[in-house]
């Protein structure tokens, strides 16, 4: 486990090693085609809830996406009520590390999220784990928030096993289970944090990658 790992100031150089291979995947955007079905837009905000490993990262990419206005960092699809960052690290209450993005539908699509969700914000071939962080909470989950959401989802995964997106095989889940928000300090580390060796070399080529592979859905600066 790195659990812990990701939150020193400064880590081994084992870890660091095995943070800077687990990264050099996420330099480019994995080419993929946009869903075949999508979620109608409506006048309101809406939310999606992806999981796909350390949420640092995932909160990171989606705030940097146009239409979305809120990424919280947080946990989803475990067996308790409650959710606590000492508590999912014990890998016994089956939540995930997870992100609730509020979106404007009329600016991105639920299927342009889980385009981005896909190709660039985490591996959805690693089962259990997303590089150097290995067990249930990293695992790979998409939690729909309304019947729709789960049909384009399991649609697009569909879509991309079919078109050999991937040389492994998808392996996310479609889940269901409330959110909770993680703990304050973990809320924008991307931002508050740019030199901690986790956010350096592995992030921070998610965030470059992003950039690159979706410029006409990145925000400016």
């Amino acid at each position: 486990m790195v659990h812990m790992t990701r939150l020193l100031p400064a880590v081994g150089l084992a870890a660091l090693a095995l943070s800077m291979t687990a990264g050099a995947h996420a330099e480019r955007a994995v080419p993929l085609p946009a869903p075949a079905h999508d979620v109608a837009p409506t006048p309101r905000p809406q939310v999606a809830v992806f999981a796909g490993g350390c949420f640092w990262g995932m909160e990171a990419v989606f705030e940097r996406v146009k239409g979305v206005r809120s990424v919280t960092a947080g946990y989803a699809g475990g067996t308790r009520d409650t959710a606590s960052y000492d508590q999912v690290s014990t890998e016994t209450t089956r939540h995930a590390e997870a992100v609730r993005v509020v979106y404007d539908p009329a600016r991105v699509s639920y299927g342009q999220l889980l385009r981005v969700y896909f190709s660039i914000a985490h591996d959805p071939t690693e089962l259990n784990r997303q590089g150097p962080d290995t067990g249930l909470s990293y695992r790979s989950a998409v939690f729909p928030q309304t019947p729709v959401q789960r049909a384009v989802a399991a649609a697009y995964i569909a879509q991309l096993s079919q078109a050999h997106a991937f040389s492994r095989p998808i392996v996310t889940r479609i889940e269901a289970g409330q959110f909770f928000p993680a703990e304050a300090y973990h809320q924008r580390f991307y931002d508050l944090h740019p030199t901690h060796p986790y956010i350096v070399n592995i992030d921070q080529p998610k965030v470059a990658a992003f950039r690159a592979g979706f410029p006409t859905l990145a925000r400016a600066g």
